[in-house]
């Protein structure tokens, strides 16, 4: 249910427009949503492996990382957190919600009502989460199975409309010619594979939370959910589009932004009180998607902050007072109220989008490396290898998706094809801009700083307590002995 909860959210509901306006043609749309859960598959029997290795661990790749590339110290553990912390946000989902309940009671969408509502909705998600951990699950698992019914619903009636049994003239219009104005323009192909990757971020979810799973084999039973999640959201997803391109005209589909779920019930039931039920469907899926990523990003914050790459670490590791992560819940939801008032609301949904991909793309390329230097160094110390070792090409198929989104999104899109109304890469910029300050903060924090300081960065352990370990990232000062004996140290 956290997989899906984060699976199931706008992504479904709002991209495919936007994809099938970036590759041109039906069936470039639908190998696309092909091609995002192979990939994601890639990933998954990465994760499997590396659970293996560390199975008492939550955080995921925050933990794969820290062990992957000790070196230089802390270095990758404070880019992961600086990154983590600043791309933390429920911003996108929180618009399409505003964006659909606006389309459900006619009112025009306008950069006031949509900020207002999205700022609601993240409120209230995130306070669930913030006041209790048992509530928030329960709300995942019941939304999760609501938007699971509403996709299998969405699924039947393209089903009906493909039998013609319902209002729409020609549900094979768009199936002929099918590969009619595909475009070979790089970017607008990798614009499309970031679209369809978004809409399935979340088959990693419970790796997250794997120190809090119980059971004789937590990583089997995570694995084992990342498989039947990622299976059936891969064939959901697949029909939902079928269903799209069924019902709805091709253009209409390329100019519907990110509503193209209104625009399919629409065409299939008029403009009656039918029509308004997938609007409302959507809403849902984007409220359980807030609470399942926040419950999952809050951990990887928490572990962040065990590690002291944060200000704070133990208010940021506590779970004090109500059993919660609440410092990390805090602060996603702070970042996420920052980039919903500060963007323009017609660009903030694919710039926010596109932007939070990016930096990540580092990360698992890096990940996916770091399999095979794990490896080695086990092997090397004669350490057992993981009981879930993912074959190569597995590893290489993350690898190389990885560096084609990194690389394709500079070369310029076609006119008329572009994500947002100013300059088409300003995402890689901003978030190799984020890449680059981690690097410098890196470099002043723990070499500059220290050497005119006279001390060194080390690490102590603290523990809480609510029985929570953090790590505390403390200055050790050497001063010059008054006799032979050793330098006196102190810690600060």
């Amino acid at each position: 249910m956290l997989n899906l909860g984060q699976m199931l959210g706008s992504g479904i509901y709002s991209v495919p427009g936007v994809v099938l306006n970036s590759v041109g043609s039906v069936g470039l749309l639908f190998i696309f949503w092909l091609l995002a859960p192979i990939f994601a598959l890639g990933g998954l029997m990465l994760y499997s492996e590396l659970a293996g290795m560390f199975p008492n661990r939550s955080g995921a790749e925050v933990v794969y990382l820290e062990q992957a590339y000790p070196r230089p110290k802390f270095f990758v553990p404070i880019a992961f957190a600086v990154t983590s912390v600043l791309l933390s946000y429920s911003a996108t989902n929180s618009i399409v919600f505003a964006q659909y309940v606006l389309t459900i009671f006619e009112v025009p969408i306008t950069s006031t009502s949509q900020t207002i509502l999205a700022l609601l909705v993240c409120t209230f998600s995130v306070a669930v989460v913030g006041l209790s951990t048992k509530w928030s699950l329960r709300a995942v698992n019941f939304l999760t199975g609501l938007k699971v019914l509403s996709l299998v619903f969405l699924v039947v009636t393209g089903a009906f409309v493909l039998l013609g049994i319902t209002r729409v003239v020609d549900p094979f219009a768009n199936f002929r010619s099918p590969f009619s104005g595909s475009t070979s323009n790089p970017n607008a192909l990798a614009t499309a594979l970031v679209k369809t990757n978004f809409a399935f971020v979340g088959w990693h979810n419970a790796f997250n939370v794997l120190g809090e799973v119980k059971g004789r084999n937590p990583v089997r039973t995570v694995r084992k959910a990342g498989f039947i999640s990622l299976f059936l959201v891969a064939a959901l997803f697949l029909f939902t589009n079928v269903a799209y391109v069924a019902a709805v005209p091709k253009d209409e589909i390329k100019g519907s932004g990110q509503l193209v779920a209104a625009l399919f019930f629409r065409h299939v039931f008029g403009d009656g009180v039918t029509a308004k039920l997938l609007p409302a469907m959507v809403a849902c899926s984007c409220v359980g998607n807030i609470i399942a990523v926040t419950v999952g990003q809050a951990r990887i914050l928490r572990e962040v902050a065990r590690q002291g790459l944060l200000p704070y670490p133990t208010f940021f590791a506590s779970t004090k007072p109500f059993g919660t992560p609440l410092g990390p819940v805090i602060l996603k939801y702070a970042l996420t109220v920052l980039v919903i008032v500060a963007l323009p609301a017609e660009d903030a949904f694919n710039f926010l989008l596109d932007l939070a991909s990016y930096p990540n793309l580092v990360f698992h390329a890096a990940t996916a490396i770091g399999v095979w230097l794990l490896r080695r160094r086990r092997a090397i110390l004669g350490v057992l290898p993981s009981p879930y070792q993912a074959r190569n090409i597995f590893v290489l198929l993350y690898l190389m998706s990885a560096i084609f989104l990194l690389v394709m999104p500079w070369i310029p899109p076609e006119p008329g094809h572009g994500d947002v109304s100013f300059w088409y890469a300003t995402y890689c910029v901003v978030g190799l801009g984020a890449l680059a300050m981690c690097g410098l903060y890196y470099w002043i924090w723990v070499i500059v700083m220290p050497k005119l300081g006279g001390y060194e960065i080390v690490e102590e352990i603290e523990h809480l307590p609510d029985g929570a370990a953090t790590a505390r990232l403390v200055r050790r000062y050497t001063y010059p002995s008054t006799s032979e004996q050793e330098p006196l140290l102190r810690n600060d």
